[in-house]
């Protein structure tokens, strides 16, 4: 692992100097991703809910190897829950599975938000650098996918259960008056179960033309079973609907789309719940028989597959070291903020080669913690370690460093009665409980989490140093849980808040990912 870049993709050159995979091909968080091929060029979005910016394009030449170009907003909304003010908040609520498109010349991007009950449609010429235009529906459109029709008319499939469709504009920007509206596959989990063993009804609408058929993909969790993907084919829009079973596979992977290559090969891209550190992407080969895609092994995920293109180099930055020197006040596109940023009290130019974080608000807790800076974290076995500095803090500020989801746990300092201290909390009992606290002189001092992912054994432990060299454990052990509070695998954490008085701020010298994990 290379403190400059992030996560090795499960890939290998075989003794005949073939190159090969096995899935997951991220061991990193990516749900509900779509991609599409324009040219030689893949490009996937995913799943970001209350992170910001949001919507990440995600970039590859091989399907294999992803790198984050650009987002689709800032921010989606600007109320008290995108804020984290009065009480409210947008965990889990924010933007849902979005669905990517490309149509002469044009890139759509159609996400839902279930915090605003809102669907935007987003447009851009240049997806990788571009801004983006929005239009906004007025209602929320669940899992919803878009499609441009040969004859140019343009529809929205969504929903979950009865599966539905929607027409737009020619230009995809509003509701078609007087235009289709229908139910298309009623109860659209039944070719998996019968409807009183449904356990999760079909959701996760993909649709897309292929040689003359509408392929309209889902996914349904039978009770006492695993996840699957489901695929439904009809001549027409609004025609007859048959369906199968396309992947069940003992892991559950299922979600997503199908697109081709250039050299005319078809792979699936579906992701994998894989406990806390989230829902990791996986390839499948697809292959076409009577008109129907067969997915790996007949549904089944073989051990190696072929490359999908194998005289292709692609970047990998979704996880990255930063240093913080820039230039101008952005950051790197690996980071995302916890809700809206209060973008008057964060810098990284303020003082060069730091990241400051300016308290601006009372909070309770890291949850209620307005500007916490977060990326994604890696398995099967990831550290991070960041330099703090604190002489600004003021009395009832805590800073530092977390493992972040709904039972999180972080190392930090906190000043109370004009002293310093590092504390360790673990919240995985509901409360944000202090399990050790170390007096601290110094204005300088390192912090490190570990993540252990292996065999799903979930388990964060906290470091503190002096000097950046020599660590001490702290604390005790938190054991993670992906829960659908916040709907997202565990992240690095950046973080200070105020619990008395505004005005203090920390600086941030480094964050570092770590060549090998350490346990002292």
């Amino acid at each position: 692992m290379s403190k400059n870049s992030f996560v090795d993709g499960n890939r290998w050159m075989d003794k005949r100097d073939q190159c090969t995979f096995e899935n997951p091909i991220l061991t990193v968080d990516v749900p509900d991703p779509d991609v599409i091929r324009v040219g030689e060029v893949f490009y996937m979005s995913s799943t970001t809910m209350h992170m910001n910016p949001g919507v990440p394009i995600m970039k590859s030449y091989d399907l294999l190897d992803w790198e984050i170009v650009n987002y689709v907003y800032d921010v989606l909304a600007d109320d008290n829950e995108q804020t984290l003010n009065n009480g409210k908040n947008e965990y889990g609520k924010g933007s849902w599975a979005s669905s990517l498109r490309y149509h002469q010349g044009l890139f759509y991007l159609v996400v839902g938000s279930l915090a605003t009950g809102k669907t935007y449609i987003f447009q851009t010429d240049n997806i990788e650098h571009g801004n983006w235009k929005r239009f906004t529906l007025d209602g929320y459109y669940h899992d919803m996918s878009l499609l441009f029709d040969d004859d140019g008319r343009v529809y929205l499939v969504y929903d979950g259960g009865d599966i539905k469709v929607i027409e737009l504009t020619e230009d995809a920007t509003a509701i078609k008056e007087g235009g289709l509206n229908k139910t298309i596959i009623p109860d659209a989990s039944l070719v998996a179960s019968e409807k009183e063993d449904v356990g999760l009804p079909a959701e996760g609408a993909h649709i897309q033309k292929i040689n003359g058929y509408y392929y309209v993909f889902t996914i349904t969790w039978p009770k006492n079973s695993h996840r699957m993907q489901l695929v439904h084919r009809a001549e027409s829009i609004d025609g007859y609907y048959q369906g199968r079973i396309a992947v069940s596979d003992p892991t559950g992977t299922a979600q997503g789309g199908i697109v081709d290559t250039v050299d005319g090969k078809w792979y699936g891209l579906l992701f994998r719940d894989n406990g806390s550190v989230g829902r990791l992407p996986c390839l499948l080969e697809v292959r076409w028989e009577d008109g129907w895609p067969v997915f790996g092994d007949r549904g089944l995920i073989p051990n190696k597959m072929h490359c999908p293109v194998s005289n292709k180099t692609s970047k990998q930055h979704i996880v990255q070291s930063d240093e913080f020197n820039y230039d101008t006040n952005t950051l790197g596109l690996v980071w995302q903020w916890n809700h809206n940023p209060d973008n008057d009290y964060w810098s990284v130019t303020e003082r060069p080669g730091f990241l400051r974080l300016k308290n601006g608000k009372i909070s309770a807790d890291l949850e209620e913690a307005r500007n916490t800076l977060t990326q994604r974290t890696f398995g099967p076995e990831c550290s991070g370690q960041i330099a703090m500095e604190i002489a600004n803090m003021k009395d009832g500020d805590v800073a530092g460093f977390a493992a972040f989801q709904k039972d999180y746990g972080y190392v930090g300092v906190k000043m109370k009665e004009s002293t310093k201290s590092i504390v360790m909390v673990n919240a995985s009992t509901g409360l944000a409980e202090e399990i050790e606290r170390i007096p601290l002189e110094a204005d300088r001092v390192y912090f490190r989490v570990d993540f252990d992912y292996k065999n799903q054994t979930d388990k964060a432990y906290f470091y503190y140093s002096l000097d950046g060299e020599n660590w001490k454990q702290i604390g005790n052990t938190l054991q993670m849980c992906y829960k659908l509070d916040h709907f997202m695998g565990y992240r690095f954490a950046l973080f200070n808040f105020a619990e008395d008085t505004t005005g203090g701020f920390v600086d941030f010298d480094y964050f570092r990912l770590e060549d090998n994990i350490r346990r002292e």
